[in-house]
């Protein structure tokens, strides 16, 4: 059990996910529960008596502080119902802090928040292949994008088993095949490659392949290898079915360009993000951002042939593209997945609280190396803070985590 003291050592040094039923393009108030009062009839005047008239009064006019549902920004949304009740399931489970995580693990119940979080996360997933369904005489294309390490392509394939489950016939493919060969990215003056921005990719055959196979054309698919940085010799065979959904997911996957051509109302598009609302011992938030880059530095170590060191200081460049090329495009998607689970971050202590150790030592006097040092003290310190869990086996198979840690059911 993982309540046992020996598999916790110490440091030293909700819902969960939303589907939003509303889009940025136009927000309604459908499906909304408002309860309307019938007005009372007006009384009748007793026979031989005049009604009295009451005179006119003119009611002035009160501004409401709350916008109009068809004004609200798709911003105010977000906040409300996604980060509001990410935050309301974290402190409702004393998971909220990284004191709290702690206190689950040394006192009882990590396992019920590990099963009450994929729990939460995997309903999300099945609420929003309803939704897909309930429009499937329209749709032809689902695309998952979001940014680094949120769990995009996990989000994916449990959506398609979702779906598969429901009944429907469907392909998915993912856009990291598209990458073109490494050597043929940018470098900078530390031999580091920028993949991160949508140039990193072959857009024209991505463009192309989804019009053939949307058209019920073949399409010549290429396959991309992480661990030689290099694209295969040989290409995948694909054809949708007649009536046959595409599934796509990647980085970029909303970039207009990838799906030009297609038209908007045969879209369906699905956000991730990890949207922690999870507070240090200073009861600051730690940044979303920082959670990913954990992810990535043991994904990039244990998958990708590239060392927690060089993702940090490759990170500034993930950074840059995400904020321009795919946070902005969280309102066109028709629902948000919230991918953080609650019980992560103690998995990661032992894979990089080491490695963030000697990152801060290393880049602590390196000049141009500033907001990888920056990234790696803040890192170290919410290890030095959380308890370590030593033994992952409590995580299941089927965990989104497990695309980064290894273990998965899944085919990454």
């Amino acid at each position: 059990m993982i309540e046992k003291k020996k598999t916790v050592k110490k440091a030293t040094g909700g819902k969960k996910t939303t589907t939003r039923k509303t889009t940025a393009r136009k927000v309604t108030t459908a499906g909304s529960t408002v309860k309307k009062t019938a007005k009372k009839p007006a009384a009748r005047a007793k026979p031989g008596k005049r009604a009295a008239v009451k005179p006119a009064v003119k009611k002035t006019a009160v501004k409401s502080s709350i916008p109009a549902p068809e004004k609200m920004q798709w911003e105010e949304i977000y906040e409300m119902e996604i980060v509001t009740r990410a935050r309301w399931w974290n402190r409702n489970r004393d998971v909220g802090t990284i004191a709290g995580i702690n206190r689950r693990m040394a006192f009882g119940g990590y396992q019920d928040v590990i099963r009450d979080a994929d729990r939460a996360y995997e309903s999300a997933i099945w609420k929003i292949a309803g939704e897909i369904l309930g429009r499937r005489d329209k749709i032809r294309l689902v695309i998952v994008a979001g940014p680094s390490s949120s769990g995009k392509t996990t989000t994916a394939l449990k959506l398609c088993d979702a779906l598969r489950t429901m009944g429907e016939d469907l392909k998915l493919l993912p856009m990291d095949n598209y990458f073109w060969n490494l050597k043929d990215q940018p470098q900078d003056e530390y031999g580091d490659h920028n993949f991160e921005s949508p140039e990193a990719l072959d857009i024209k055959t991505i463009n192309q392949n989804l019009r053939d196979l949307l058209a019920g054309k073949e399409a010549s698919i290429p396959i991309y290898d992480f661990m030689t940085g290099k694209r295969k010799k040989v290409r995948e065979k694909m054809k949708l079915a007649e009536g046959q959904l595409l599934v796509i997911e990647g980085l970029h996957a909303f970039h207009g360009s990838m799906t030009a051509g297609i038209p908007a109302e045969s879209q369906f598009r699905v956000y991730i993000e990890t949207i922690c609302q999870l507070q240090d011992k200073d009861y600051n938030f730690i940044p979303w951002t920082d959670l990913r880059l954990l992810r990535r530095m043991v994904r990039d170590n244990l998958h990708r042939n590239y060392s927690p060191m060089k993702t940090l200081g490759h990170w500034h460049y993930v950074r840059e593209s995400e904020k321009e090329y795919i946070v902005p495009f969280i309102g066109e998607a028709e629902a948000v997945v919230n991918g953080y689970l609650p019980y992560e971050l103690p998995v990661y202590k032992k894979y990089l609280y080491e490695p963030l150790k000697e990152a801060v030592e290393n880049y602590a006097e390196q000049t141009g190396k500033e907001d990888a040092y920056r990234r790696a003290l803040r890192c170290l310190s919410y290890l030095e803070e959380i308890d370590e869990l030593e033994d992952d086996s409590v995580i299941s198979p089927t965990s989104l985590i497990r695309e980064f840690i290894g273990g998965s059911v899944y085919k990454y």
